[in-house]
């Protein structure tokens, strides 16, 4: 089960968004790569070594606004003529690149070790690279969970809140990356094992 789950149900909310985007002539490449530019961007600000920790708040904003946005431009692709084939390598490759500038700044924050949100953020790219090889051996592509992309952003959305609002981090929470982890590994081998029987 994963959070991708709802998608539908949020891509009808944004539905009148997307209209009035493809009215006045916005198109699905350049919400992407708005999307992608603005989370570096975020993420780069986040990683700077004399930033507040009541920056973190931007997190959970920029991600919901960013899981809004990529919502609707593939809603724009579909729905208004505007797919493409750069439109699907920008897709997935804004995503990746987004998912690493946004996990980036934990590696800056105690108790995290930047090892283990290394590992998170190359088994999040490898998770990715394993859905959309989906199609390459003749499945869909493949979002399956349990730490899909959605669940990813509520995950460091969180994180982002409870440091931004000054609350310490338990000692305990040092777990947190190393299971992360681990639960990636699992979306990794459910993406490949489901699309294998898929096939």
């Amino acid at each position: 089960m994963s959070l991708y789950a709802l998608k539908p149900r949020f891509q009808n909310l944004l539905r009148p968004i997307a209209a009035w985007l493809a009215a006045v002539g916005v198109t699905a490449n350049q919400v992407t790569l708005a999307a992608a530019l603005l989370s570096v961007a975020v993420g780069a600000l986040l990683c700077l070594p004399d930033r507040r920790p009541t920056l973190f708040l931007i997190l959970p904003l920029w991600l919901f606004l960013r899981m809004a946005l990529n919502a609707i431009d593939g809603m724009l692709a579909r729905e208004y003529g505007q797919k493409s084939r750069l439109g699907g390598y920008l897709n997935e490759l804004c995503d990746v690149v987004s998912d690493a500038a946004l996990l980036l700044p934990f590696a800056f924050v105690a108790p995290f070790g930047a090892s283990t949100v290394f590992l998170v953020i190359f088994l999040a790219t490898l998770s990715e690279y394993a859905g959309v090889m989906g199609p390459l051996v003749g499945a869909s592509r493949r979002y399956d969970g349990p730490l899909g992309k959605s669940d990813r952003a509520l995950v460091i959305g969180a994180l982002g809140a409870w440091i931004g609002l000054g609350l310490s981090l338990p000692g305990w929470s040092a777990w947190l990356m190393p299971v992360l982890a681990s639960l990636l590994a699992v979306t990794l081998v459910n993406r490949v094992y489901r699309g294998l029987r898929e096939t």
